[in-house]
């Protein structure tokens, strides 16, 4: 069964086509970055419009690049939510549109269980059920994935997103964005003892997150503290985002390996943007390996927002027989 997928959620414009759910004909995105770099994080008004400046050619281009003619495709799969929405919209639309002209069949996809399947693009995948962790720049949940469309929340961020937080202390101290890859990077370099910043567990057998507080400690950090006329020097930067950094992975880690023992789960899987950081993908696997766990985390290209993590829930669902109406809408905050 070939697949059509499109994923618009929030400032990546991707179309993917799948056979069989697995293997990647065509794997196509274009990055907004540039467009929105200089306001220091995405702006829905502009991310809505690049999208349909977009939405054809990056779609044709999957379709071109896979060598797959629009009436050999047995079905389309979208991103319904959540995220932006006005972005969303731009990619249901088309969606629905193709579908009706080409008489296929649509189903639409929920981003979150999207990132949980990228997984399934790698060579070895784990199978179910596994505790999943999406962490990306505006969403950070834990879940107990039993199968496709079996997801069971047990945790979710009271406040930013792990991504956000990046981004936030990134834009404090004039980095660029996004923030998180460049973090990432200056933390390799820190020489000295990173700067310590608090970690919120939130009480006793919870799963929630909260990554304000630490990235308010990191305001306060720079407040109190006088430095020369000219600013930071840049061992004390990548001394500031060294911590930081240790501090939201450090809580990360934590509540997977926790929720993993209270399922009774050997399984983890990282998904979602921010598992493409280096220090999240060794401290999990080390974390994982001392409690006789295993861990899966897709390659970069996965983590971060695509449509074939989108075609590989598609597939599933369309194989299924699971079909979307035309009058199937875009939701901000769509659940599980």
């Amino acid at each position: 069964m070939f697949v059509l997928a499109i994923e618009t959620s929030c400032d990546d414009t991707g179309a993917a086509v799948l056979l069989n759910g697995r293997r990647i004909l065509s794997n196509v995105v274009s990055s907004q970055v540039s467009v929105h770099q200089k306001y220091g994080g995405v702006v829905p008004e502009l991310a809505s419009r690049k999208h349909i400046e977009m939405i054809v050619p990056i779609v044709t281009e999957a379709l071109e690049e896979a060598g797959i003619r629009l009436k050999e495709i047995h079905g389309i799969a979208v991103t319904q939510g959540p995220g932006l929405v006005g972005s969303l919209l731009v990619g249901l639309s088309f969606a629905k549109s193709l579908a009706l002209a080409a008489r296929l069949p649509f189903v639409g996809v929920n981003h979150i269980e999207a990132h949980l399947s990228a997984i399934f693009l790698e060579e070895e995948p784990p199978r179910f059920p596994f505790i999943g962790l999406v962490v990306s720049g505006g969403h950070t949940s834990l879940f107990r994935m039993d199968g496709f469309g079996k997801l069971k929340r047990l945790g979710q961020t009271r406040d930013d997103a792990a991504g956000e937080a990046f981004d936030k202390v990134a834009k404090l101290l004039g980095l660029g964005y996004p923030g998180g890859p460049i973090i990432d990077q200056l933390s390799m370099t820190s020489s000295t003892k990173p700067i310590r910043f608090p970690r919120a567990c939130l009480g006793k057998g919870s799963f929630d997150f909260s990554f304000s507080g630490v990235k308010t400690a990191v305001v306060n950090f720079v407040k109190a503290h006088p430095w020369s006329p000219e600013g930071l020097s840049e061992e004390m930067v990548r001394n500031i985002v060294a911590g930081f950094q240790e501090a939201v992975v450090d809580v990360l880690v934590k509540k997977t390996i926790q929720a993993a023992q209270h399922e009774g789960l050997k399984r983890v899987v990282v998904s979602g943007g921010v598992a493409a950081n280096r220090l999240l993908r060794w401290r999990m696997a080390e974390e994982a390996s001392q409690k006789k766990m295993r861990v899966y985390i897709p390659s970069p290209i996965f983590c971060t927002d695509n449509a074939a993590m989108v075609g590989v829930v598609g597939y599933e669902y369309l194989k299924r027989g699971m079909r979307a109406p035309l009058s199937l809408n875009a939701f901000s905050n769509l659940p599980l």
